[in-house]
């Protein structure tokens, strides 16, 4: 197998924290997005969404989309489990995925993409556009998250992770929806008592690769 990867990537990073935290070694091709290597061969034919990262089978088939990734290796590798070894584990734990990414993680990326120079004319990932960056997108993307904050902060008090004791895929996810807001120096320091014992915790794993850079 082969992983495909740009570390500086939110969703890159997610893949890296999920490998460490199973312990896996992969062989990895380092593709540089900012030169727009995506869009080039063989990177667009391999992957023709333009995102990174993909994975390459051993057989030739390509996956692409974080999860994916993870949900096969997973599998492949059994120990630790982080997407939960029963059916009601499965769904428990995709469900809270599901809820990050959905109203966390997606908005809060989208509002970087609507903010941040570097992104003008590349709202949207895998493309090169004249879509113009959006105040409101920000904006929405924000308080969507802030919402969420209000809803799991109750659950956190009496759980460590958001699967009780487990540490989860959707812990990796909720790192990085964190790494966002702090991109967009959104403070919740204030509020949310137990979100931030949360991520504090999240924050000093040592599987964390934005340790790395520190």
């Amino acid at each position: 197998m082969k992983l495909y990867t740009f570390a500086p990537a939110a969703n890159a990073l997610r893949v890296e924290m999920f490998l460490r935290e199973k312990n896996i070694k992969l062989e990895t091709v380092s593709v540089n997005v900012r030169d727009d290597e995506l869009f080039k061969e063989p990177y667009n034919s391999m992957n023709p969404f333009n995102c990174i990262p993909f994975l390459e089978l051993e057989n030739g088939s390509i996956i692409t989309e974080t999860i994916s990734i993870c949900r096969y290796l997973d599998e492949q590798f059994k120990n630790p489990n982080l997407f939960g070894s029963t059916a009601e584990e499965q769904a428990i734990i995709d469900m809270w995925n599901r809820r990050i990414e959905l109203d966390g993680f997606l908005p809060l990326l989208h509002s970087v993409r609507n903010k941040t120079s570097f992104f003008k004319g590349k709202v949207v990932p895998g493309t090169r556009t004249n879509i113009n960056q959006s105040r409101e997108i920000v904006e929405r993307g924000i308080e969507m998250f802030k919402i969420l904050l209000n809803r799991i902060d109750p659950h956190l008090s009496e759980n460590k992770y958001l699967f009780g004791d487990k540490f989860s895929i959707a812990d990796i996810t909720s790192h990085f929806m964190f790494n966002l807001s702090n991109i967009l120096k959104i403070d919740i320091t204030q509020q949310y008592k137990n979100v931030n014992r949360w991520k504090s915790d999240l924050e000093n794993r040592p599987s964390n690769p934005v340790l790395d850079n520190v």
